[in-house]
């Protein structure tokens, strides 16, 4: 068959025959209980990670970064369970992009991400955090996204000299990732060496646990309780003295856990406050180490015509359809 490129010359056709060549789809959908996207810089280690839960040799790994161009799923037996590890391309800093490989390198990160139910986020521990570190953090952290950060060498680094003469612990690394990864304050982290397996298991063990977290729906009834205490406690300070008031409240759904505030006036919950009101229920629901989804909105004409008692009188099951309205499409709108 004879085309052009350049100006689509029997396109088409070409297509046609690539598609005709294609296996036919194969009916068994095999269910995982676990997917985690391993994302990380370029020789982070990721491969070699799916390498060590795999058992074999299933993803081609090079001293040479960025070995790795697209993203490669590995599914693979844990114990009596099923996970699927999608392995992301190495990233480097996106001003040095080249060309279109690099830019869809990127690209598929943040698809893995949007794929997975946990996400491995890889830092080389002989390396300092770099630009590409925190974006993908970043990505991690607005995809809502429960996130293990996950230190790999650690067998290289532990009990070495650092560039100012400090030797390197386990304890003063945690501390400069929390300094430098603020926005995965909450995450857990995992030090592991993945050439030499270990901690490899705890991890993925790790990830099960946040997925499980994050799967939790806590009653209707012991979230309005708790959020009534914490307004009588502190409520939300504001110089023209009006009294913030929660109407309701309802998790409207899980994965990650979303929670409606029904309130008088969203403009009195600020961000500080908010950020307030995610550390308390991190302290006191069952959300400690994944993201927590916050909307605040106000009452629409029929909530502004029910009483509290008559809310009181709803079900489970009816308040939490309540909350569900007038909710956007976005609901990233609502978070900084």
């Amino acid at each position: 068959l004879r085309v052009s490129a350049k100006t689509n010359f029997f396109r088409r056709d070409f297509l046609d025959g690539i598609w005709r060549m294609l296996p036919e789809p194969d009916d068994e959908v095999i269910s995982d209980d676990l997917k985690v996207a391993i994302i990380g810089k370029r020789n982070a280690g990721k491969s070699t990670l799916v390498n060590a839960l795999a058992g074999e040799d299933r993803v081609i790994v090079s001293e040479i970064a960025g070995t790795t161009r697209d993203a490669v799923d590995v599914r693979f037996q844990f114990g009596e369970r099923t996970v699927t590890a999608i392995d992301t391309a190495g990233l480097r800093r996106k001003k040095s992009f080249q060309n279109q490989v690099e830019w869809w390198a990127f690209d598929r990160a943040k698809r893995s991400i949007e794929r997975a139910d946990v996400v491995l986020l890889l830092v080389d521990a002989t390396e300092k955090l770099s630009q590409v570190d925190e974006q993908l953090a970043m990505l991690a952290q607005k995809s809502f996204k429960p996130t293990v950060i996950v230190v790999n060498k650690w067998d290289l680094a532990e009990g070495r000299t650092n560039p100012s003469g400090k030797v390197v612990t386990l304890d003063d690394y945690e501390k400069y990732l929390r300094k430098e990864l603020q926005g995965l304050r909450f995450a857990p982290i995992s030090f592991m060496a993945a050439k030499e397996g270990q901690n490899v298991e705890a991890t993925i063990n790790l990830a099960f646990e946040l997925h499980e977290q994050a799967a939790t729906r806590v009653s209707t009834g012991r979230l309005n309780r708790f959020v009534r205490s914490i307004l009588e406690t502190r409520g939300p300070s504001n110089s023209l003295g009006t009294m913030a008031r929660i109407f309701f409240c309802a998790q409207v759904s899980t994965n990650p856990p979303t929670i409606v505030l029904v309130v008088n006036d969203p403009g009195l919950f600020t961000p500080n406050y908010q950020r307030f009101l995610l550390n308390r229920f991190r302290e006191e629901l069952p959300y400690d180490e994944v993201p927590i989804r916050l909307v605040i909105r106000a009452r629409n004409r029929r909530e502004r015509d029910m009483n509290e008692d008559e809310i009181q009188d709803l079900s489970e099951g009816q308040i939490t359809e309540m909350a569900l309205a007038d909710m956007p499409d976005d609901a990233e709108a609502y978070f900084d």
